[in-house]
């Protein structure tokens, strides 16, 4: 009989491993999932930060703290889609969340939507009131996004490709 077929919920005696040297302590609490995440993205390791926060979510629910982080590591996975995703939903459930305005408006940045990033970040300056350096950076960025748009130049180059031997090319400006 297999051992996740059994009635018992424990496992057959012989699948139950050597038992812990004595002296181990007996660990009843993990560290909360969140923590985790947030050393893990500290750490650079995005993924793994990813999936402790979704243990987070699995223990404690959808909470705006939650969705923010998933939305955070998201972002620093290049996942801008769901990251503004979930970041969208954590601001449903507290409008005046910061970090996840923040967040929310450098995923609108990456996306090239610099007008709705400027409101975004204005939004996040007003309710930190201009607490945070990295807001007010963010929030200046826009600003100058947004005054100078850049675009690249038309291309007005003509050129020629012009067959001087067998294999050989020669590029040539043409007036």
């Amino acid at each position: 009989m297999l051992a996740a077929c059994q009635q018992t919920g424990r496992l057959d005696p012989g699948f139950q491993g050597l038992p812990p040297p004595p002296g181990t302590p007996r660990v009843t609490e993990a560290v909360d999932g969140l923590t985790v995440g947030h050393r893990l993205m500290a750490a650079g390791e995005y993924e793994l930060a990813l999936d402790a926060y979704y243990r987070a979510a699995a223990e404690q629910g959808l909470s705006i703290d939650v969705l923010s982080a998933v939305g955070s590591a998201n972002l620093r996975l290049g996942r801008l889609g769901q990251a503004e995703t979930q970041l969208r939903r954590a601001l449903k459930k507290d409008e005046r969340f910061v970090p996840a305005w923040n967040n929310l408006g450098v995923v609108l940045m990456e996306k090239g939507e610099t007008g709705e990033a400027l409101r975004v970040f204005e939004t996040a300056f007003a309710l930190d009131s201009g607490q945070s350096d990295d807001i007010r950076q963010n929030l200046l960025l826009a600003i100058e996004k947004t005054a100078n748009p850049s675009y690249d130049p038309a291309n007005d180059n003509d050129f020629k490709l012009v067959r001087r031997g067998s294999g050989q090319y020669l590029l040539i400006a043409t007036p």
